[in-house]
């Protein structure tokens, strides 16, 4: 397998660099999208470029409707296909037979439970036989992301993780999007930073912690398990 470090792409813009992966692996490079400022910055730049890039996303079944939404915003406004992951029926079936709708709210391990069901699981399924996982990572984002390189290896998924726009501020990613008009969730406008599921997202208030409005109830690390 080709040996990939972030020397490789430092140099490059983000159009080049994706062109440059998806050439060293064709066919085996996946963006995944939960349609938040960051994805939507990556997803125009993917599709303005025409890069062969598979774009998909995770349907946890508990997303708010504003995400639903802009996810056909952007499929008018791109004309691009987009795929769409579910969890596993049977597991979800089984934990909320077992657990109810809302255990998430009991305890940091019951989270960690609905998270695995309803978005790790199904992104493993999302990435099997790709070589390079395109993300919105930022390092501003969280203390476990503020130190991610631009490109590293997954040992546990056996692929690259190309995260473009690590190094990016807030303020860059806003002017790209009102630049070029990007269409966003509507809930950033309401003091929604981080978008995930419905019942586990609140708006945050000034100086609060961008990750703040994530599992709000807890003090946990602020992480489902998709990037930990």
């Amino acid at each position: 397998m080709t040996a990939i470090t972030t020397t490789t792409l430092a140099n490059k813009d983000i159009p080049a660099a994706i062109t440059w992966l998806t050439t060293q692996f064709p066919g085996a490079v996946a963006f995944s999208t939960s349609f938040g400022q960051e994805d939507q910055v990556i997803a125009d730049i993917i599709w303005k470029h025409q890069l062969p890039v598979r774009v998909f996303t995770l349907d946890t079944g508990r997303l708010f409707q504003e995400t639903y939404d802009l996810i056909d915003l952007t499929r008018a406004r791109y004309q691009q296909p987009i795929e769409i992951y579910f969890p596993e029926t049977a597991a979800v079936e089984t934990l909320l037979r077992e657990k109810g709708v809302n255990s998430f709210y009991d305890s940091v391990e019951n989270r960690k439970e609905c998270c695995n069901i309803r978005k790790v699981v199904p992104l493993n399924r999302a990435l099997q036989g790709v070589k390079v996982w395109i993300t919105g990572l930022r390092a501003e984002q969280s203390e476990n992301r503020h130190d991610m390189p631009l490109i590293e290896w997954d040992e546990h998924r056996q692929l690259y993780k190309y995260n473009p726009l690590i190094n990016w501020t807030f303020d860059q990613m806003t002017d790209y999007l009102a630049q070029y008009r990007v269409p966003y969730n509507k809930l950033h406008d309401k003091g929604f930073i981080s978008i995930g599921c419905a019942p586990c997202t609140r708006a945050i208030e000034p100086g609060e912690h961008p990750r703040a409005g994530r599992w709000w109830w807890e003090l946990s690390q602020k992480e489902c398990g998709l990037h930990a």
